[in-house]
């Protein structure tokens, strides 16, 4: 059988479906990031309860704790985190290239040290390529060199070329039938460079391609601009997957560009800085005019959270520091994302995409720029120095 199915489109807009080992995945789809086989502060119950169909986690923090062959003994990964439905499994190649300090790349792959404890480690493409079939994931990532948006062309080039060969080298070694390996366009903000990633990939035959490298400090105009630009040079027959993107606007241009598959940190961490998503925009359940709000935060919210708390009880627990703030909160946005891809599906099948983007953008607030941009910095800054990536 296929691994993906293309039912329908709307302009650029696609719904499909993936077909994996643990499930059928409608698409467009939004993947919770669960790192170390945790969705911070939920159990697999309340994922299966939202209606998440698939989720991510990271074989860098898999690798370093609890071991790769840890959890083979204990049954694969889908068995040690008692989830049932699909898993994306990342190479954990983006989480080495963020420790600029700590590693070294050359031909053969990177020489890094943990972050943990600063014992050395050696990653390959092959490496990555056996850990992940040991884990057992559904959809596997190829090892990439991911760039920093500012490098430059030069840098940028060389480290788009040797993606490719470490992409080669990652096909050679992939044997397993029952999961899929996706390859990694590259090439920053470079369009001549993207142009000539998503060629030489596209040449190879994955199972299916993603988008790497962006959202990492570019103008949201240079993103999409790039997104679209990517994305339609890649297989229609073939899921699109925009890594590391997952704030509600750029979800809505990302599906207007043509892509399927979306995963990003943004929803969960958010929620436990008290940062709520509704259909206006995030809130800030710690202001004061919450105090006394005895209602819901979101009437109309199906969540577990808007249908049993008011948004006076979430300003309480969240400026007395109670646990319970931060898994109501992840709660309530990711069952918010879910709601925004059911949507965004619904319009794509009725052919009105387009109207569905335009009053999305009327309504919604997108966070300030010069904000995001301080917190992405934040963000990076705390990724460096600890594991608490998701």
């Amino acid at each position: 059988m296929d691994h993906f199915i293309l039912t329908h489109t709307s302009n650029a807009a696609r719904a499909g479906e993936l077909y994996t080992s643990h499930g059928t995945v409608p698409t467009p789809v939004f993947l919770p990031v669960g790192s170390q086989a945790t969705v911070k502060t939920l159990t697999s119950d309340d994922l299966q309860d939202i209606g998440s169909k698939m989720i991510l986690s990271n074989t860098y923090h898999l690798y370093l704790r609890p071991g790769i062959d840890t959890i083979k003994e204990l049954g694969g990964l889908h068995k040690f985190m008692n989830w049932k439905g699909a898993i994306l499994t990342d190479s954990g190649g983006y989480q080495v290239f963020s420790l600029a300090p700590l590693r070294q790349v050359n031909e053969e792959g990177v020489v890094f040290r943990s972050h943990i404890d600063g014992s050395q480690h050696f990653l390959t493409p092959e490496l990555a390529i056996e850990y992940q079939e040991t884990l057992g994931s559904d959809v596997m990532m190829v090892l990439d060199e991911c760039p920093a948006h500012d490098d430059t062309p030069d840098k940028v080039a060389q480290a788009m070329q040797r993606t490719h060969r470490w992409a080669s080298r990652c096909l050679a070694s992939f044997h397993n039938n029952n999961q899929a390996l996706y390859a990694i366009v590259q090439g920053g903000i470079i369009p001549e460079l993207r142009k000539q990633s998503s060629e030489y990939l596209t040449s190879l035959d994955f199972t299916g391609y993603a988008i790497g490298g962006l959202s990492l400090g570019e103008p949201k105009e240079v993103m999409y601009a790039v997104t679209q630009q990517t994305a339609q040079m890649l297989p229609p027959n073939k899921p699109r997957y925009l890594m590391g993107v997952g704030s509600p606007e750029d979800i809505v241009e990302g599906v207007a560009a043509g892509i399927d598959i979306f995963d990003c940190a943004l929803p969960t961490r958010v929620a436990r800085n008290g940062a709520l998503f509704t259909w206006q925009g995030r809130k800030n359940i710690r202001n004061a005019s919450y105090s006394r709000m005895d209602m819901p935060l979101m009437s109309d919210c199906r969540c577990y959270t808007c249908r049993n708390y008011s948004a006076a009880y979430l300003h309480h627990l969240f400026n007395a520091g109670e646990l319970l703030a931060y898994r109501l909160a992840t709660l309530h946005n990711l069952t918010f994302m879910k709601d925004l891809m059911d949507r965004i599906r619904t319009a794509i099948l009725n052919n009105n995409y387009a109207w569905f983007r335009e009053e999305f953008k009327k309504t919604y607030q997108p966070t300030n720029e010069a904000i995001r941009l301080i917190q992405k910095q934040k963000w990076l800054n705390t990724r460096r120095s600890s594991e608490q990536i998701d």
